[in-house]
């Protein structure tokens, strides 16, 4: 009975959650053009050609489109396409002529505003061409320090109208957006005078996954959670984003940044706001994003004497990942021999508000840990009586939540069940939904959900102005702190650790664990 019980919530759980792909249409873009700045960079080629494919392929384009890419390299159109072609690796070959004929590439540089006359010239062309209403979204697939200067250019070519013409104008930024408060101000101050809020899409492809959205999904459209979503019944929540792999070939970003600004300020506190918030007044873009606004506002700053207990750092040694020797930081190329940029964080945050006083929330990122795993786990309170002491030696495993973020997404609820036979025996269960297994099929890529709401119009998952300024005020002083004082140990862990011992020490103060992955 137990099982059959099983079964049926989690048929009730497939079915809330697949509403979306049996219930409800998809709205597809009015015809557009998409300019692409830094069309020959890494994430043009892994991430968004492919994203765009994968939309046209499943009719989710409407007939009148096509594609610019802007970047220094000297290339014409065919040259591009063939760029194009090679990027899409084993994506269907039959249909990649039809999508490739609708791209075109213009060279120069992103900092001459001769450029962008240029490009306003070929615009006005292919509009016409293809009837595409003057609707364009510009896309900074490029270096963060080349935002101001493109975002200024646009505002002086006129590329950035805000109805003075027919269709509209829309501009993706990519993280990070600033690299403390004071940068993001005068970046958000800058690119207000070129654009309207309403134009700005200030990107995190975290908001993008299946489960991330599944998260308002899960709360607001299931009676049984959103009664017990309090302090009264949770004890705390960890949030968890583990990477396996080292920093590659960007050490000349990552010593700039590190993992609080590489993971924190964006993708663990949209995170931790999706949890917290309280259910919006409308399923609209706005109305999410005045409710993750006063979660942030609600978050208690660190203070400065605090900072040594609330917030940990660390960088990896040499280890053993998948069982391969790997080269610490410090041995990664690109990197200074006397490195403290941190490659793990943790922190402990509360939320003074009603629904959340008193509740801790454990954040933890790094590289070089045992595996990749990204999950949120709401850990229930421990029941107010056992009734099975004389047969228990120990405490019963409490109740947990867990939304898999990475890398099988899915929702798992662990509870307590009596094991079958005549001894009174107790075991953790755990009743999973998983996306693949349920849906018979592989969810879509991130940026493939972000472009498709980018081009209709749709802003929910993204980062607004005021958002990104209160992320930043509440990370910016751990920042200075740790940059203030370079003597400030910053202890090491070897690669294929859960992370330095100091990080375990913070939340076992508190008498609570890290979740093992």
């Amino acid at each position: 009975m137990l099982l059959k019980g099983i079964d049926i919530m989690a048929e009730a759980i497939v079915s809330i959650l697949s509403q979306e792909k049996e219930g409800c249409a998809e709205s597809l873009p009015e015809p557009f053009s998409l300019i692409i700045l830094g069309a020959s960079g890494d994430l043009t080629k892994r991430k968004l050609i492919p994203a765009l494919f994968r939309l046209w392929k499943g009719g989710l384009f409407p007939d009148r489109w096509y594609l610019v890419g802007l970047s220094r390299s000297p290339m014409d159109d065919e040259g591009f396409r063939k760029e194009v072609r090679e990027s899409m690796g084993s994506l269907p070959a039959p249909d990649q002529e039809g999508f490739l004929k609708r791209f075109y590439y213009l060279a120069g540089d992103s900092q001459d505003l001769r450029y962008y006359l240029k490009l306003k010239k070929r615009l006005l062309e292919l509009d016409k061409e293809h009837g595409t209403q003057g609707n364009r979204l510009f896309y900074l697939a490029t270096p963060p320090d080349l935002y101001r200067g493109i975002i200024r250019h646009l505002g002086a070519a006129g590329l950035s109208r805000t109805g003075d013409g027919p269709g509209w104008t829309r501009i993706i930024i990519e993280k990070p957006f600033g690299r403390d408060l004071a940068s993001a101000q005068v970046l958000n101050r800058e690119i207000t005078e070129v654009f309207a809020e309403e134009q700005i899409f200030r990107i995190d492809h975290y908001l993008g996954k299946e489960t991330i959205q599944n998260i308002l999904f899960f709360r607001f459209a299931n009676a049984i959670f959103e009664p017990i979503w309090n302090r009264r019944y949770i004890d705390h929540v960890q949030i968890t984003v583990a990477e396996s792999i080292g920093i590659g070939r960007r050490a000349g970003y990552y010593e700039q940044a590190g993992a609080l600004r590489d993971m924190f300020q964006n993708h663990l506190l949209q995170l931790l706001c999706l949890v917290a918030m309280e259910p919006p007044a409308t399923f609209e873009a706005d109305a999410v994003r005045d409710e993750k606004l006063k979660v942030m506002k609600a978050v208690r700053p660190v203070q400065m004497e605090e900072i040594g207990q609330c917030a940990i750092r660390g960088q990896y040694g040499p280890g053993v990942v998948d069982g391969q020797e790997v080269a610490g930081y410090r041995g990664e190329s690109g990197v200074m021999p006397d490195s403290k940029t941190e490659t793990f964080a943790a922190m402990k945050l509360y939320i003074d508000n009603w629904r959340w006083q008193g509740v801790p929330f454990y954040l933890r990122s790094g590289k070089r840990m045992a595996k990749r795993s990204a999950e949120i786990a709401i850990e229930f309170k421990q029941i107010p009586h056992l009734l099975f002491k004389p047969l228990m030696s120990e405490a019963i495993a409490p109740n947990t939540l867990a939304f898999r973020i990475q890398p099988q997404e899915g929702i798992s609820l662990t509870f307590q069940a009596k094991n079958p036979g005549p001894k009174l025996c107790m075991d953790s269960v755990t009743m999973d939904f998983n996306y693949r297994d349920n849906f018979k099929g592989v969810s879509p890529e991130a940026y493939e959900r972000l472009l498709l709401d980018c081009l209709t119009g749709d802003q929910m998952l993204f980062a607004r102005k005021d958002w990104v300024e209160l992320s930043w005020s509440l990370i910016t002083p751990i920042l200075e702190f740790w940059q203030n004082m370079p003597d400030l140990d910053c202890p090491g862990y070897p690669a294929g650790d859960p992370g330095p011992k100091e990080a375990g020490e913070l939340i076992e103060r508190d008498g609570r664990c890290w979740r093992t992955f």
